[in-house]
Formats: C-alpha cells, structure tokens, sequence
C-alpha cells in the first residue's frame, strides 16, 4: 500500500537552498574574476584562437587575448 512522503522541514529547505545560492555566488565571483583578469591583461589561463592572415596559411596558433592594443 501506498504511504504519502513526510513532508520536508523549513530547515532543510533552507539548508539546501543555501547550497545553490552559495554554488551560485561561487561560480559567479570566479567569472567575475577571470573577466576582470582579461580586462586587465594579466590572464595566465585563458586562451583565444587567433589566425595570422598576414603569412597568407590558414595555421591558427593560440595566444593570449589583450585588449589594451586597439
């Protein structure tokens, strides 16, 4: 026979939806971080593909991205 489910306490909801918020606020503040590290140009991870059109070969080589050069 079937029985309902207990239902989940306020504690524990609360408990679990800290968890997200804090997975969240995590994750965001390490974008934020990487973002202002490229900005500024002091990324040591974080590569782009550039391809060298002036050499006239279609060979892309990895660089670090600097946007301070216009």
């Amino acid at each position: 026979m079937a029985v309902p489910k207990k239902r989940t306490s306020r504690s524990k909801k609360k408990i679990r939806k800290n968890v997200r918020k804090g997975k969240a606020y995590r994750a965001a503040i390490k974008a934020f971080s990487l973002a202002k590290s490229i900005s500024t140009g002091h990324s040591k991870s974080f590569y782009c593909i550039a391809n060298d059109d002036s050499s006239g070969s279609s060979e892309s080589k990895l660089t670090s991205i600097d946007l301070d050069d216009p």
